[in-house]
């Protein structure tokens, strides 16, 4: 990791001499020439893993560079024709860093050259595309035949030989600091023949262990370079440095999501007890949890960094959002993605038990043979009682309708029927009419036990019970009971007040070995659609908040919808909801001249959060004092 420097560059001028393959693109161009030129051959992925390899010896200093290009254009068989395709591939493969740092090399546009052991046909397109100078690429260049193969590279070019990079550079005589960052033991040589005052090795797409080991600093990403160099004025703090833990086996589309953004990632399958997390959040900035992890109050104490925590998953219960509101962190969730798959768990729960298929099937793994109709039932025509009619609820209400079932719920909120639900006046009077029960309230403390003894007593006997939503909502010692004595001739459960923390646990519970209960190990919302679907959407909201300060969707802080940042900085105060703060932050922009673009406001019944957007010009001391206003919880900048 990189320790911050002090003001460089401005007595003198400073050049910045980059890399191409593997640093300004993610890739070997080379190496993707070869996907494109072999393409049906029957020795293609022969040849490739040939010349990959021939490439990795080659940057690793193993073989001379010169060697190393002869041999791999031996191999390639490449043709004129193929060039614009290697462009248009390379366009989609410029590193993540560099696209996100387009105003730097185009600011520095006369300070910066591309040097490379590479191609001038397929580099010019791509760096210029991001405005560094045409005239200030430094490459090889390709020789063709008469048909359009290439054949070979320009002998004159020094750039074909061994230590060609430093003969490029001592030719252009640069008067002031000359910093190098790439990837290969060829962009080393540079500080090796005392050309350059510093060489980063940059690891965003490759870490070779010999170039690193040379390097004066290491550089995970451009954003990591320019912070070091005190860059950062355009430049928000290295994304490299902000941690992101993920717990509880999250999709790996979310951890894609947060690496391609250039985040420092860590996974850990399971989930973590209170102890396990104080230990492990210290310095994390982003946390992404399921639902076996709590997140207390006193976890929060520890968490000197975070910023805002997203729930893989629909509820929040096992976040202490009152704690992470007072502390200024945003909590997030995935209220709808996972829905359809609940409710398709629950509907095909609802015909297994009513038709009484598990206890059949149970029999003939015995060897039995029991062909009856005898308490087998069809749906239709049976009344479905939904306890709680949120995104689940509503869902499962439509579905069930459509397969003729009468459809009644009861919820603490006026909500609007869809179809011909029917809304009861109160939970008693749905007890007392459902055929088939389903619970889908929400997670709060406030909801244990709300189905016990008295609650299973209302219910008709014979009753199909489901429980899909809260393990804590279902007295399992009542519902035990209630399945003992008939009233509960079926029931479906997914989740429970003690559930294990890792697949390696044994699952302990009163529920086992009763007849006709169908138990899964909280899986309602896990199949492949919804966890694609949740890994997509929670990322989406984090980063929105990291990267704009947009908080819709947020279940405890004001929800705001900002525009993109552009062409200002963005200054994001939280704030305890007192009277006052406006004025105060208004003051001292007015007191500093600062113009701005635009404001935003919104609070809730703790806090409040004011986005400011100011013209990019101003004294530091403007940061200091709005930190310092009376009641601010966390202040942070986007630039």
């Amino acid at each position: 990791m990189l320790t911050k420097q002090p003001n460089v560059g401005t007595a003198e001028q400073t050049y910045y001499i980059i890399d191409f393959d593997s640093t300004f693109t993610k890739v070997e161009a080379l190496d993707v020439l070869g996907e494109i030129s072999l393409i049906g051959r029957p020795d293609r992925d022969d040849v490739l893993n040939q010349i990959k390899a021939i490439t990795d010896r080659g940057m690793s200093g193993e073989i001379s560079f010169t060697e190393s290009l002869v041999l791999r254009l031996g191999l390639l068989k490449a043709h004129r024709d193929q060039l614009p395709a290697l462009v248009e591939n390379l366009m989609g493969k410029i590193s993540d860093s560099f696209q996100r740092n387009k105003e730097f090399l185009t600011e520095n546009a006369n300070n910066i050259y591309i040097v490379s052991n590479g191609f001038c046909e397929f580099i010019i397109p791509i760096v210029t595309s991001l405005g560094v100078r045409a005239d200030h690429v430094f490459a090889n260049t390709f020789v063709f035949d008469e048909s359009g193969l290439i054949v070979g590279f320009d002998p004159k070019n020094p750039l074909s030989a061994n230590g060609g990079k430093s003969q490029v550079i001592r030719n252009l005589k640069l008067d002031g600091e000359v910093y190098v960052i790439g990837d290969g033991y060829t962009d080393y040589e540079i500080r090796a023949s005392g050309l350059a005052n510093r060489f980063y090795a940059f690891t965003e797409n490759v870490m070779r262990p010999r170039v690193v080991e040379k390097a004066d600093h290491v550089a995970p990403s451009l954003d990591e370079f320019l912070y070091h160099n005190n860059l950062s004025r355009s430049q928000s703090y290295p994304k490299s440095r902000i941690k992101v833990l993920l717990l509880e086996n999250v999709h790996p589309v979310a951890v894609q999501l947060f690496e391609q953004e250039g985040f420092n990632v860590e996974i850990r399958k399971g989930a973590l007890d209170e102890d396990e997390l104080i230990e492990a959040i210290r310095d994390v900035s982003i946390l992404g949890i399921r639902s076996k992890t709590n997140v207390t109050a006193r976890v929060l104490e520890h968490a000197n960094k975070l910023m805002t925590v997203g729930a893989f998953c629909i509820g929040t219960n096992q976040i202490d959002l009152d704690a992470c509101t007072q502390k200024g962190i945003a909590v997030f969730n995935a209220p709808y993605s996972n829905t359809r798959s609940v409710v398709e768990l629950a509907i095909g729960e609802i015909i297994m038990l009513i038709r009484s298929i598990v206890l059949k099937s149970n029999l003939m793994h015995l060897g039995g043979w029991d062909k009856s109709a005898k308490n087998s039932f069809e749906v239709r025509g049976k009344k479905l009682g939904l306890v709680g009619y949120g995104n689940i609820g509503t869902q499962l209400s439509v579905v069930a309708e459509a397969l003729g079932m009468e459809v009644y719920f009861y919820d603490i909120v006026d909500k609007l029927a869809l179809g011909n639900t029917r809304k009861c006046k109160s939970l008693d009077e749905l007890l007392a009419i459902a055929d088939i029960i389903s619970l889908h309230p929400d997670g709060r403390k406030e909801n244990k036990n709300l189905i016990s003894y008295r609650e299973f007593s209302l219910m008709k006997n014979g009753v199909i019970f489901l429980n899909l939503s809260r393990g804590h909502i279902v007295d399992i010692p009542a519902l035990v009971d209630a399945i003992e004595r008939g009233k509960v001739v079926g029931a479906g459960i997914d989740v429970f007040p003690n559930e294990p923390k890792t697949n390696n646990e044994e699952f302990i519970s009163a529920l086992r070995r009763l007849p006709n209960v169908i138990l899964t190990p909280h899986i309602g919302g896990s199949t492949e659609e919804a966890q694609a679907n949740i890994g997509n959407f929670v990322p989406a909201k984090l980063l929105e908040y990291i990267n704009n300060g947009s908080t819709y969707g947020s279940v405890n802080f004001p929800e705001l919808q900002l525009p993109m940042l552009k062409g200002a900085h963005r200054l994001l105060h939280i704030h305890a909801n007192v009277p006052g703060i406006l004025a105060k932050m208004n003051s001292i922009f007015a007191k500093y001249h600062i113009n701005i673009h635009g404001q935003y406001l919104k609070t809730n019944e703790q806090i409040g959060y004011v986005i400011t957007d100011v013209a990019k010009e101003y004294a530091d001391e403007v940061v200091e004092e709005l930190k310092g206003i009376d009641n601010t919880i966390k202040f942070r900048l986007l630039y």
